[in-house]
């Protein structure tokens, strides 16, 4: 992602992209939704089939723009807090 290599930016550090299926390419693959400051952090945020869904709703859209906002402002010290947590 950063070369650039994204099929869609959604605004607020959110980004589609897409993922080759086995032989069947990216087009029939599947989409993930990343939030992502290019060239600091990345968390993937949702995963879907390109045969389940075509898309996320503007609904869906602006609740992972939110989420990644969350996310993003979490620095590394939270981040290894979060990480070592046992659920």
């Amino acid at each position: 992602m950063s070369k650039g290599l994204f099929d869609a930016e959604l605004g607020g550090n959110v980004f589609k992209k897409r993922i080759a299926a086995g032989n069947k390419g990216k087009s029939a693959g599947y989409r993930t939704i990343v939030g992502a400051v290019i060239g600091e952090k990345y968390f993937f945020l949702y995963a879907f089939s390109r045969s389940d869904r075509a898309n996320i709703n503007g609904k869906e859209k602006l609740a992972l723009k939110e989420l990644a906002k969350e996310f993003l402002a979490f620095n590394q010290t939270e981040l290894n807090q979060l990480i070592s947590r046992r659920w």
